[in-house]
This record gives C-alpha cells, sequence and structure tokens, in this order.
C-alpha cells in the first residue's frame, strides 16, 4: 500500500473496536506503516496508533518498539512518542529509565498533549507532584477554548485531589 488515508485508519480502528482484538488491530496498523508511502497521516503517527494497540493487547514489548520507532522515524505525531515510551517503561517496570525519558521530553520541548499524557502516566504511578507539576505547564500553555486544555484542567483537578490540596483559581477555571 503506498497511499494512507485517515479513512483507511478509521475503519480498521472501528473494526478493531467491533471485534475487541486490540492484536489484530495492532497487526494490521503495523503493516500499513511497513508500506507506508504517503498519507494523510505520518508513519510515526501510525506507529503510535499500533504501539498503542500493542499494549491494549498486552504486548507491552512490541508496544515499546513501535513507540520507538515513531521516534526514529521522525514524523509529525500529535503527543511526543516519548511520552508513550515511559509511559510503557513504567509498565515493563523499568521507573528510572521512564523518568529520564520524561525529562528528555521536558528538555526538548513538548506540547499540551504530551503535557496531559506524561501528567496521567505519572498520576497512575504514584508520582502526584510531578503529575501536577505537568498538568500545570500544560494548562498554562494551552490557550483558552481548546478542548485538551479542559483535559489538562480535570486531570490537575484531579490530582489536586488526590494530594489534598485546596481548590485554586486554575481549578475555578473548569466549567
Amino acid at each position: 500500500m503506498a497511499h494512507v488515508t485517515r479513512e483507511q485508519v478509521d475503519r480498521l480502528l472501528d473494526q478493531a473496536l467491533l471485534l475487541d482484538d486490540h492484536g489484530a488491530l495492532a497487526s494490521r496498523l503495523d503493516a500499513l506503516a511497513q508500506g507506508y508511502e504517503s498519507g494523510e497521516m505520518s508513519r510515526a503517527a501510525i506507529l503510535v496508533l499500533a504501539a498503542e494497540e500493542w499494549r491494549q493487547a498486552g504486548r507491552p514489548e512490541i508496544a515499546l518498539d513501535r513507540f520507538r520507532g515513531a521516534i526514529e522515524d521522525g514524523g509529525e505525531v500529535s503527543v511526543d512518542p516519548r511520552a508513550g515510551v515511559a509511559d510503557t517503561l513504567f509498565e515493563l517496570g523499568h521507573a528510572e529509565e521512564a523518568r529520564k525519558v520524561i525529562a528528555e521530553v521536558r528538555a526538548g520541548g513538548w506540547n499540551p498533549a504530551t503535557a496531559l499524557t506524561v501528567a496521567e502516566t505519572l498520576a497512575a504511578y504514584d508520582d502526584l507532584d510531578a503529575a501536577l507539576e505537568w498538568a500545570t505547564e500544560g494548562v498554562l500553555a494551552c490557550p483558552s477554548g481548546i478542548t485538551i486544555r479542559e483535559a489538562l484542567l480535570r486531570a490537575r483537578y484531579r490530582i489536586r485531589v488526590d494530594l489534598g490540596l485546596p481548590e485554586d483559581d486554575l481549578d475555578a477555571l473548569l466549567c
């Protein structure tokens, strides 16, 4: 397959939802990425989708490989694949390595969607202080009226509640 369209990927995702077979979808996304020549979405974005499906299929080692492949590819993605690498490393029990990757993300520039992913990862692995920092920085970097900002505000609020912190001015922005 030379050219990949969003419609093709959406169709695959819809089929997988109906069949509830993440492994099969991951394999099909891998095949799309391997045969990729051009498309409406980058090869890296397809590799990230494949990685997420491999994780859902209980194959984090393969997911890690696909996230790293997306980094190597360098194509446009909505969330820095290094955030997926860090999350998968935590899942595999490599917390120190995961934290190093997160430090690289912080140093190398990030977008609000990446901040949300990192914040949620850190919260899931009980580093609430660092999760709050990422969520707060993500909110501050995001213009109002953007959907991801609302998600960051909600994540930040949940983290603050878990930390037992009182409501602040940013919490008051939640609708």
